[in-house]
This record gives C-alpha cells, sequence and structure tokens, in this order.
C-alpha cells in the first residue's frame, strides 16, 4: 500500500498513541470521579475522616505519568530528528512565504507558484518567508514547517504517490490567511524534467539532463 510521503507512519503512529493515553486516562480519572463521589458522599458516609497518605499509590501517580511523557517525548524527538537529517542526495528548493502565497525557487532558476517534485526524490525545503510569519503545511505528507522572516528553515520529505497535495499556511498571517493555498505536484522524474524544460524555455536558460541533487 502505498503512503503519500516518508512520514505517514511516524506521525501517524504518534498520533495514535497520544490520543489512546489520552482516551484511557479519561476514561480511568472519570470512572475514579464518579467511584469516589458515590462512595464518600454524605449518604454513604454521613461523618467526615481524615484521609492519610498512601506512599505506594504516590509513587504510582508519579511514575506511571513520567513514562507516559517519555514516551511521548520519543515519538516526537525521532520524527523531529528525522525532519531536520535531509539525505545528501536530496533535491532543494527554496520555500517562500508571501502574504498571500507561495512560490518556490529551484536551484536552476526556475521559480513557480506551485511545487512540483518527483516521485521517491528526496526533496530537502528550505522555508522562509518576506514579511510576516506564514507555516508550510502539506497535511497529505504529516509536514509542516514554519516561514519566518530573516530565517532559513530546513526540512525534508519524500513523496511516495503521483498526484496533487495541498498546502496551505498553518500560521494566521492576515486577511487572507485562509487562501493561501497552492499544490505539491508529485510526478514522473521523466514528467518532472519535461516540467522543467518547458519552465527554463521561457527564461531561455539550457535545460537539465537529470534531476540536480544537493550534493
Amino acid at each position: 500500500m502505498f503512503s503519500n510521503s516518508n512520514y505517514i507512519d511516524s506521525v501517524d503512529h504518534a498520533f495514535i498513541f497520544i490520543v489512546a493515553i489520552s482516551f484511557i486516562l479519561l476514561v480511568f480519572i472519570t470512572g475514579l470521579m464518579i467511584y469516589f463521589v458515590i462512595k464518600y458522599s454524605r449518604k454513604n458516609n454521613p461523618k467526615a475522616e481524615n484521609i492519610h497518605g498512601n506512599l505506594k499509590l504516590e509513587i504510582f501517580w508519579t511514575v506511571v505519568p513520567v513514562f507516559l511523557v517519555m514516551g511521548m517525548f520519543y515519538f516526537g524527538w525521532v520524527g523531529y530528528a528525522d525532519l531536520q537529517n535531509p539525505p545528501p542526495e536530496s533535491m532543494k528548493v527554496k520555500v517562500v512565504g508571501q502574504m498571500w502565497k507561495w512560490y518556490f525557487d529551484y536551484e536552476n532558476g526556475v521559480r513557480t507558484d506551485t511545487l512540483f517534485v518527483p516521485i521517491n526524490k528526496p526533496v530537502k525545503v528550505e522555508v522562509t518567508s518576506i514579511d510576516v510569519n506564514h507555516s508550510f503545511f502539506v497535511p497529505a505528507f504529516r509536514f509542516k514547517k514554519d516561514a519566518i522572516p530573516n530565517r532559513i528553515n530546513t526540512a525534508w520529505f519524500k513523496p511516495e504517490e503521483l498526484g496533487s497535495f495541498d498546502v496551505a499556511c498553518a500560521e494566521y498571517c492576515g486577511l487572507k490567511h485562509a487562501y493561501m493555498y497552492t499544490e505539491v505536484v508529485v510526478m514522473t522524474e521523466a514528467d518532472f524534467l519535461a516540467k522543467m524544460e518547458s519552465e527554463l524555455a521561457k527564461k531561455n536558460i539550457p535545460a537539465p539532463t537529470e534531476v540536480k541533487t544537493d550534493k
């Protein structure tokens, strides 16, 4: 079964883990609250009693949350570390956010307002902004990187399915924030090279013979 990008499994597993733990805690804590409300109600316990500490219980509710939080941290750290280390053969694209649009600069001099990438080729993105904070978000890829003025944020992804996928801005950036959409178009390498050739012809720049990588 194909996935849209290399992050699908890791992000989805982390999400399911966190939601499952949250659901279990919700049911457990709600159940305890109902139990104590009934057990220690005035009807069942007309006379108040002092409650003394329980060392085992205190150790339990300290140690268990620590392990749960560390598990969540582990999933997040592994995903972040992978995101920050693009393979040496990655194709480099500069992603620029501007109120209220995106544009993409390739190393061969091409600039587009849609991100075109070849399938199964790692893509290193250098994300920035020329005005206010934006966030480059591809929901189908489980991929997001902030676009901040005067700063370059790098990350990478590998598209694994042909097609067009929405790109949104995930950081409120002004009046037309909700309209700041474009697409990632994943193509075969032959189609990608043909697209680059077409774009270069418009600028009278010699066309590449292969996908350029960031070596």
